[in-house]
């Protein structure tokens, strides 16, 4: 975005991101757009977060607060809940500490931005005068759900069959984020938090486009006027092209692979391309079932298996061969951008989703927990830009079943490719001058003055 003549002094904004990748990447890349508007960006993370970044934009200052895990971060914890539940105690305290001196050193904030998942941010920032402006990092139906429930419109565990809520298309028990189920709901009431003191936020703003949530987002604005889409929050090379430089998100806890020139001698639209996040673990049987499935594919594919998970390969599976390519990390954006790509097998975190869409690459969901189910539901049946898998009765998604959704995709998916190509045209007209999350974030940067 250019700079706004009307930006009189530099507002300063301290942007709270949660410690985890898929988080800090869109918070970041919002933080890059502000920037770009004049704004004095401080990112604020953990420090154990911060101890172990490979690399960080150099015009956004860094801040560390602690989690009460400064050492081993979430691993530490022993499990999610444990984890939030203390961060919950010791994060406050410390951010506030971070304001008191950023206070005695005349460093003035204007406002805090902060992920939702804590909302004790907006609490504290309003202690100290602050302006907080809440960012959403999942999509509009997923706050939807979640947001019923805060009403006490929802409840766990779920017993209806079929799920009404305003403005959103039917949902059935496997599109629900699994925080409904059994095995997973000891987390509801973490991700249901969110919504607790929302109303009292200065403004909310969610990482989607107006034209991709209308229906739902028409209804929020409703309930919250100061609700706004400020999305995709993707590198702008691969979306608007306005800052041609701006290829990554900038901030990484991976060191990057090579696999470009890997993909450069492959045939347009000829590859799979797998990956299922930076958090989500396989049991030895699904893993078996991919393996296969790849093996016997006749197509090309480029693997991402995280180095904890490689243990589960096979012995006798080869990592690079022509055919196929398994690394640890890659840069997603730029393999979703690369013409040889046909095909993305994902989990369906909503980052994954949004850089898909913004590419205009179709998908075979695999959903696996948290909001994926929800995602994928949209995928499938509202976007059509893709196909869910189908599991068995242990959960599991067979080699044969996966092998006939990417065959029905490279050989058959004209439609969904079409789809997926109109979307990235919507996306890319909400973030360039005139659409609707350009003037958004204009209307934002110039509130803060």
């Amino acid at each position: 975005m250019e700079k706004k003549s009307m930006v009189k002094k530099r507002a300063h904004c301290l942007v709270l991101a949660y410690p985890a990748q898929g988080h800090i990447n869109p918070m970041l890349q919002f933080s890059k757009l502000l920037e770009n508007q004049g704004v004095r960006i401080t990112l604020v993370t953990t420090r154990f977060y911060y101890n172990n970044l490979q690399r960080v934009p150099p015009s956004i200052a860094l801040e560390t607060i602690s989690d009460g895990f400064d050492k081993g971060g979430p691993g530490e914890a022993g499990g999610s809940k444990a984890y939030l539940d203390r961060f919950r105690q010791v994060g406050p305290e410390t951010f506030a500490e971070l304001l008191e001196k950023l206070g005695k050193s005349n460093d003035h904030v204007d406002c805090v931005i902060y992920n939702s998942l804590l909302p004790w941010a907006l609490d504290v920032a309003k202690r100290f005068g602050i302006a907080g402006a809440a960012y959403l990092t999942q999509n509009m139906a997923v706050n939807s759900i979640y947001y019923h429930v805060q009403l006490g419109k929802l409840q766990a565990p779920l017993i209806e069959q079929e799920i009404s809520l305003p403005a959103l298309p039917k949902l059935h028990l496997q599109d629900m984020p699994s925080f409904f189920f059994y095995e997973d709901l000891s987390l509801l009431d973490l991700v249901v938090s969110q919504f607790s003191n929302i109303d009292k936020a200065d403004w909310i703003l969610c990482n989607t486009f107006y034209d991709l949530d209308k229906e739902i987002t028409d209804w929020f604005m409703k309930i919250w006027p100061k609700f706004k889409t400020i999305g995709p929050n993707i590198p702008s090379y691969f979306l608007d092209k306005q800052c041609e430089d701006d290829q990554d998100y900038g901030i990484t806890q991976f060191k990057s692979e090579e696999c470009m020139e890997w993909l450069d001698d492959k045939p347009k639209g000829s590859v799979v391309y797998v990956s299922f996040g930076s958090l989500v673990t396989f049991g030895e049987e699904q893993m078996k079932e991919l393996v296969c499935c790849l093996r016997e594919c006749s197509n090309y594919f480029l693997w991402v298996v995280r180095a904890s998970e490689q243990i589960k390969l096979p012995k006798d599976f080869e990592k690079r061969t022509d055919k196929g390519l398994v690394v640890t990390w890659c840069p997603q954006v730029k393999i979703l951008a690369h013409e040889a790509v046909g095909c993305f097998v994902t989990h369906c975190g909503w980052n994954s989703i949004l850089e898909t869409l913004c590419l205009g690459v179709p998908i075979v969901a695999i959903p696996c927990w948290s909001d994926q189910s929800t995602n994928a539901k949209l995928i499938a049946d509202v976007w059509k830009i893709g196909i869910r898998a189908p599991v068995d009765e242990k959960k599991v998604v067979r080699q044969e079943a996966l092998k006939h959704c990417i065959k029905e995709i490279m050989d058959k998916g004209k439609e969904m490719k079409i789809n997926a190509l109109q979307w990235k045209t919507l996306a890319v007209r909400g973030v360039s001058k005139g659409g609707s999350s350009y003037e958004n974030a204009v209307e934002f940067v110039n509130s803060l003055l």
